[in-house]
């Protein structure tokens, strides 16, 4: 019997189906098919949460380096596209600043000032498009400031940090990434390049240098730039999408701030910026349903796995009271959990708080409405939002 016939939902999933609005295929998938073969893909899709959890934490059988890896093929090797020692040899140096502690001390001052600074230019219009004149140059500030990169500008950061998420995503989607992404790399890498050489050991790309290559420091500055600046400026839109168009959830947030980090994690559960993550099988192995060959991509959908309702009750359901809504996947888990996690939500937080605050009767544009698309990162392309003056 073919995978056609074992796996008809996976069989009959397309991947534009999935970019625009997953979440009934994938409720489908998790209760049918929870590992299923989609011949779009070309490979295994996991969508049931302790499944997804099996794989992300098994580097030694569902790996992330293979010359398949989309993030790879743009900027080369890195923490993102390594497993076992040379993954924590590149990691490593990178990990200080992005703990807990340090995240706090070491960024809120400067979160608070771009937030104040961006909103008080946008206060008299009563109306902007936020996702680009707010939480992008928010995220690619606070990016520059953590790499403490020298003769660049936020805008050119965004050029970069554009062409070269569209080049995984093209990649990712079995397209020819075009020349932009490349091109928008090696202007990066120049970059580092010269942080290193001007800032020596005073900056976290020349302390990186320290203990890897140039070029290596290099492919982990475009990891954490353009993950930061996605997954960012994803949570500070998504959230805002979640948030705004339900008053009783508002309400509840306006009273009580703290509320904050629950909105934050539920939004991150209901749409993860990032949808997907991709590993590929080092040997023949049974997951689920499924029998795995060596060398099959297994893509682990965050955004099925998040809806779970083995784990999450009701999971269509926006809650900012839920209690367990940090068991949500967004920043994935295992050896590859995402780096700078706690500074993301921190800076997510500080710029909710900002906007909810200083925009009195913020909400979203009802003549120009929006949703999340993406296969591998999802946030609406705009959100146009009105306030008082």
């Amino acid at each position: 019997m073919s995978a056609l016939d074992t796996f008809p939902l996976g069989a009959a999933t397309s991947l534009a189906e999935l970019a625009q609005d997953p979440h009934r295929r994938l409720a489908l998938l998790r209760e049918h098919e929870p590992v299923s073969w989609l011949p779009e893909l070309d490979g295994w899709l996991v969508t049931r949460r302790d499944l997804a959890l099996g794989v992300m934490r098994d580097a030694a059988t569902f790996t992330v380096d293979d010359p398949r890896f989309s993030t790879a093929q743009v900027v080369g090797p890195s923490m993102l596209s390594l497993d076992g020692a040379e993954h924590a040899r590149h990691r490593e140096p990178f990990t200080a600043p992005f703990r807990p502690r340090e995240v706090r001390e070491g960024f809120a001052t400067f979160i608070g000032r771009e937030t104040d600074r961006l909103i008080t230019a946008l206060e008299p219009a009563g109306a902007v498009e936020l996702r680009r004149a707010f939480a992008g140059p928010l995220a690619v500030a606070v990016v520059t400031e953590a790499l403490g990169l020298v003769g660049t500008t936020p805008d050119t950061v965004l050029a970069w940090y554009d062409s070269i998420v569209r080049a995984v995503s093209d990649i990712t989607a079995g397209h020819e990434a075009g020349s932009a992404g490349a091109a928008a790399y090696a202007e990066l890498r120049a970059a580092v390049e010269a942080t290193v050489a001007e800032r020596g050991t005073s900056s976290l790309l020349g302390s990186a240098a320290g203990l890897l290559a140039v070029p290596e420091v290099a492919s982990n500055a475009a990891v954490l730039m353009f993950g930061g600046i996605e997954t960012t400026e994803a949570m500070i839109t998504n959230a805002l999408l979640h948030l705004l168009p339900r008053p009783d959830q508002l309400a509840l947030v306006r009273a009580d701030f703290d509320l904050l980090d629950g909105a934050i994690e539920e939004s991150l559960r209901l749409e993860p910026g990032a949808a997907v993550v991709d590993r590929y099988a080092t040997r023949d192995t049974v997951l689920g349903p499924a029998t795995i060959r060596r060398g099959d991509l297994v893509t682990v959908s965050l955004t099925g796995a998040n809806r779970d309702p083995a784990v999450f009750p009701d999971p269509d359901r926006f809650d900012v009271r839920r209690e367990n809504a940090r068991l949500q996947l967004a920043f994935a888990h295992g050896p590859h959990y995402c780096l700078a996690a706690h500074l993301a939500r921190l800076e997510t937080r500080i710029a909710l708080q900002g906007l909810l605050e200083r925009l009195p009767g913020l909400r979203l544009d009802p003549d120009r409405p929006t949703a999340p698309h993406g296969l591998v990162f999802r946030k609406p392309a705009a959100l146009h939002v009105l306030w008082d003056r």
